[in-house]
């Protein structure tokens, strides 16, 4: 599976961006699709996952309520529209592919984009 992600930029505190994953090859009704992100000096973190089959979906707590994860089964593309962003989003976002299991844990994700880099100003 290989997974392109985009819709990155800037955007101004407030604002909104939607991020794209298209992934190319099959993603199985047991997989999940995950944002993660990474900010300069950071660990990379869980941003929110959906189960690819059920729907299912998870956030962590700092985007409740202002993130959404979406996916489309028929464009094998998964969705993370932002809104109210704040500063401290700005991160290059990556989107991944676990097989199965926990959705929280970098280490089950075994395809990852490239990134895209969301820079949030004041």
């Amino acid at each position: 599976v290989q997974l392109q992600a985009s819709g990155g930029g800037l955007v101004q505190a407030g604002g909104s961006l939607r991020l794209s994953c298209a992934a190319s090859g099959r993603i199985f009704s047991s997989n999940i699709m995950g944002w993660f992100r990474q900010a300069p000096g950071k660990e990379r973190a869980f941003v929110a996952a959906v189960r690819w089959g059920a729907g299912r979906t998870y956030y962590a707590d700092s985007v409740k309520g202002r993130f959404t994860i979406s996916r489309d089964n028929a464009k094998n593309t998964a969705y993370l529209q932002m809104n109210s962003l704040k500063p401290e989003d700005t991160a290059v976002y990556y989107c991944a592919v676990n097989p199965s299991g926990s959705y929280y844990y970098l280490d089950g994700y075994r395809y990852w984009g490239q990134g895209s880099l969301v820079t949030v100003s004041s």
